[in-house]
């Protein structure tokens, strides 16, 4: 079973299962400020769940490549979306500020 390393908690969960519901499901911290209020619900639309990701994890489908290349996203960056991405092996997961995940200082590492 792929582990998911994220805000200092790791985390066993079934091949090809959705980073975004395993992390939000065992109380990892995916949104900042008001986005944790205001966000798409995992359509993949509002890109506030954006986080950078290293691992073996699913390639970036057509919603996250598309969302990721309107600002303040760039396709050029190294993030994706957490609503996304389905988890094939183990990963680690860091976090930025920012509304929409982008900034440049780091919130949460992969431990802690």
């Amino acid at each position: 079973m792929p582990k998911v390393l994220a805000q200092g908690k790791t985390v066993e969960c079934v091949s090809k299962s959705n980073l975004r519901t395993i992390l939000l499901q065992n109380g990892i911290d995916l949104y900042n400020d008001g986005a944790k209020v205001i966000n798409c619900r995992g359509i993949g639309s509002c890109g506030t769940c954006a986080v950078k990701v290293e691992g073996e994890v699913s390639a970036a489908n057509w919603r996250d490549r598309a969302r990721r290349s309107f600002p303040p996203h760039s396709p050029t960056t190294d993030l994706r979306l957490a609503c996304q991405t389905l988890v094939l092996g183990d990963v680690k997961v860091t976090k930025f500020d920012g509304f929409w995940g982008q900034g440049s200082r780091i919130v949460w590492t992969p431990k802690g």
